[in-house]
């Protein structure tokens, strides 16, 4: 089977070939024998039930520097040529993602998009995961900051971080004496319009951040992320290192808690993050990282799996 795949991410020249979960997608497709075209979501375009982008088709290497090559673009209808599209742009999760979200949930009962845009709208990282607060530390969302002083009041030390934030970004520890919440809460409430989350301070952080990868609802493998001298954040992206690690049992009573519900919404390739080895903090589904890592440290190949799963999806919806 070969399929025409659209990547709808950022520009190619800009990634960490290294580490980059898309890119990973984009070898193992290649691979596999599949067309791939890239573009970027402000190309995208709709008109009389038709959306289209300006796309390159593309081939990729893992040769840093040269690790792709154009060909001349084209006018590529995403509803009509392409098989799957691969919504892999990275967040801000902002009214432009929101939109293309929109646009491209009009194909998806043509195309195979990746993961699926209206569940991708309806399940952002930090608020889809308060349906599992059983699993998560104490946690407030809110602008309050007398709500913020109550809370931690009661846990002594907390973190702050934006609903919709991405990347590690802008995530800070408050201690019990409150220095500088009044500040900080001031200055969220000025950067972003919606409320905040707060959470109760997880000393097990020190010893790293879980990130599970689940594929089509199914655990395909994990690694631990410390974080770096001097940080709280384990995040690969702001100087977190990966180690080689295994579920607990609470983990695994998560993954089995979780996974019916995203392969339900369509949700095929998500990494969750878990600390301490029961606290579930977010469930990433915009454009989840981790699986370079993971095929580092335990050879799990989970770019095949992803296209394994891809690849059944559209034979299924073709019959």
């Amino acid at each position: 089977m070969t399929l025409i795949v659209a990547v709808q991410m950022d520009p190619l020249a800009g990634i960490n070939i290294a580490g980059d979960s898309t890119f990973a997608l984009m070898l193992s497709a290649q691979a596999r024998g599949h067309r791939l075209f890239h573009y970027t979501a402000d190309a995208l375009n709709w008109s009389g039930g038709k959306l289209w982008a300006e796309a390159h088709p593309v081939t990729v290497q893992r040769v840093e520097g040269h690790h792709f090559r154009f060909d001349a673009p084209v006018s590529l209808d995403l509803g009509d040529e392409a098989d799957v599209v691969l919504m892999r742009q990275d967040p801000p999760f902002d009214l432009g993602y929101i939109t293309a979200t929109h646009l491209l949930e009009r194909i998806a009962d043509r195309t195979l998009v990746v993961n699926d845009p209206a569940s991708v709208r309806n399940a952002p990282e930090k608020v889809f995961v308060l349906d599992y607060a059983r699993f998560m530390p104490p946690t407030l969302v809110t602008r309050s900051l007398d709500e913020a002083r109550a809370f931690l009041a009661e846990h002594r030390e907390i973190v702050v971080k934006p609903l919709h934030g991405n990347g590690g970004k802008a995530i800070f520890k408050v201690g019990a004496d409150g220095a500088n919440l009044s500040a900080l809460m001031e200055v969220f409430n000025q950067t972003w319009r919606e409320p905040h989350m707060i959470q109760a301070f997880v000393p097990d952080v020190a010893k790293g951040d879980k990130r599970i990868v689940l594929v089509d609802g199914k655990v395909a493998g994990a690694i631990n992320r410390l974080p770096g001298e001097g940080e709280i954040r384990s995040n690969l992206a702001v100087g977190g290192s990966a180690e080689r690690t295994e579920l607990t049992e609470t983990e695994r009573e998560i993954c089995a808690a979780l996974g019916p519900e995203l392969k339900r919404r369509g949700l095929l390739f998500v990494g969750i993050d878990v600390i301490g080895g029961k606290w579930l903090t977010e469930i990433n589904v915009t454009s989840p990282t981790g699986i370079v890592a993971i095929e580092r440290f335990d050879g799990t190949d989970v770019a095949g799996l992803i296209w394994d799963a891809i690849e059944a999806k559209v034979k299924s919806n073709r019959s």
